[in-house]
């Protein structure tokens, strides 16, 4: 297991110490469109983002009787990021509801009166100025426990948000997005995002752009970031969709009158989304106005006795409540491919 800068391939690293762990969790209706994600339980897809704060927090889910795992029955990515907290506890778990249908049981969550967004296709109606404010507000108050900051998401569908938030934007990313799927529905994607498209015209604002095509973890993450990259170092832990935060952030600069501390953000991903065939995280990372710190941690499940993890390593799920970060950390502390996966099966073993 290693660590790789994104961009060289050279061995890189996270930061020492540490860590805060707060995953910011939201619904975007988007996911209620038919095969356009698997992040979750078939029917109840609405309600992945509340498991994987239940799971992440506790090691066990309460407001449904099983664990968020896709229909091919691959387990949600949080077994990865509870797994390295079981082995080297990070500093806090805290939740951002940013649009949950149910709220997580017995989790420290922070909620900012922030409704699910409706689906991009009829205009996801966000109030775009008063989610990025309530993000850069938590970014400015947020007190740090640990050395550094993991911020992790839980969205389904939001890799089709995130690509029509990006093409709204003018940046040239169409065909880098990731997915859960090892086939990717790019039909039911780009028909969703062309919908969305539809719906704008050119004399519109980013501001007003954004209140159609995008999802309220993008946009709150990205305030948050504004405020909290001038405080302490951040990890912006996801793929595809996180780097669009990134490319949110950075256009926001311009209405805000502020730009991130870049030097106090890192991405970091997993090698399955890192190496995806599918997508290029790298290709939308370098539209930003600066060249931005992003690693990748490799990992694999080829000696799991459980045989659905192996689905990882080809192709599925790839990716989620910050599991790449986790892995980061894992490595940064020395931990072993071998220990983190043992730890996992024993995870599994127990539900």
């Amino acid at each position: 297991m290693k660590t790789y800068n994104l961009f060289t391939n050279e061995e890189d690293s996270l930061p020492s110490g540490k860590a805060d762990f707060l995953l910011a969790a939201c619904v975007t209706k988007t996911c209620e469109i038919e095969g356009i994600t698997q992040a979750g339980i078939a029917g109840k897809i609405p309600l992945t983002p509340t498991l994987d704060a239940e799971f992440l927090t506790n090691e066990k889910v309460f407001s449904l009787g099983e664990l968020a795992e896709t229909p091919t029955g691959i387990p949600t990515p949080a077994i990865i990021t509870r797994a390295v907290h079981n082995l080297i506890p990070f500093s806090a778990i805290e939740i951002f509801n940013l649009g949950l249908e149910i709220i997580p049981q017995y989790s420290t969550c922070h909620n900012f009166n922030i409704p699910p967004s409706n689906s991009i296709t009829q205009g996801a109606n966000i109030d775009v100025r008063d989610v990025v404010a309530k993000g850069m507000a938590c970014g400015k108050s947020y007190e740090l426990k640990g050395n550094y900051l993991i911020l992790a998401e839980s969205t389904p569908s939001g890799t089709t948000t995130a690509m029509a938030t990006a093409l709204a934007l003018g940046f040239d990313c169409r065909d880098d997005f990731s997915s859960s799927f090892k086939n990717v529905p790019k039909n039911i994607k780009n028909e969703t995002v062309n919908k969305a498209l539809s719906l704008l015209s050119e004399d519109m604002s980013n501001i007003e752009k954004l209140s159609i095509v995008s999802d309220n973890m993008l946009l709150f993450c990205a305030g948050f970031l504004l405020e909290a990259s001038r405080r302490f170092h951040i990890v912006l832990a996801g793929g595809t969709q996180m780097a669009a935060c990134l490319l949110v952030a950075d256009k926001l600069r311009e209405d805000v009158l502020m730009r991130v501390k870049d030097k106090n953000i890192t991405l970091a991903t997993t090698a399955w989304v890192a190496k995806d065939k599918h997508s290029d995280i790298a290709h939308i990372l370098s539209q930003l106005s600066y060249t931005p710190h992003a690693v990748y941690t490799t990992f694999s499940f080829a000696n799991a006795t459980i045989p659905v993890l192996h689905k990882y390593d080809e192709g599925e799920a790839k990716e989620g409540v910050g599991a790449g970060a986790a892995l980061g950390l894992a490595k940064a502390n020395h931990l072993s491919n071998e220990d983190i996966l043992q730890e996992i099966e024993h995870i599994l073993y127990k539900m």
